[in-house]
């Protein structure tokens, strides 16, 4: 039983200093294939639920690629949701909305360190002159 998914890149690394030739390898990562027991679609989704908890689009899309996952792909499961996940995130880590403009900075490179899009952060009020007028 296999304890968590892998991409098919990722299993080729792993079972090549064990594969007697190259084209055994490829035959066995085919046949997973075929049977429904590799999927780089389903690595792709599961990998991205379980980053998208503390990570924004573009850390989770570096991952992705990181392990051999396709542009289409990688975009597609990437997008959905920023920001409502930044929210989520932000109300996990601060109890208080920011009150200065300090403690907004200090959000907004938290937000960013986590892959966060500048727009993201902006259309949070975090960035930019945005909610900066009452001071």
């Amino acid at each position: 039983m296999v304890r968590r998914e892998h991409s098919r890149d990722e299993l080729a690394r792993k079972l090549s200093p064990h594969a007697e030739s190259q084209e055994i390898l490829e035959g066995l990562l085919r046949e997973l294939e075929s049977r429904k027991q590799l999927s780089n679609e389903r690595f792709a989704e599961g990998r991205a639920h379980s980053l998208a908890r503390k990570y924004g689009a573009a850390k989770i899309r570096r991952d992705l690629k990181a392990k051999g996952i396709e542009d289409a792909l990688v975009q597609r499961v990437s997008a959905e949701g920023d920001l409502e996940r930044a929210k989520a995130i932000l109300e996990r880590k601060y109890r208080q909305p920011a009150s200065t403009r300090e403690e907004r900075a200090k959000r907004a490179r938290f937000l960013q360190g986590r892959g966060f899009s500048y727009d993201t952060i902006r259309t949070l009020g975090l960035s930019g002159s945005t909610n900066f007028s009452d001071e």
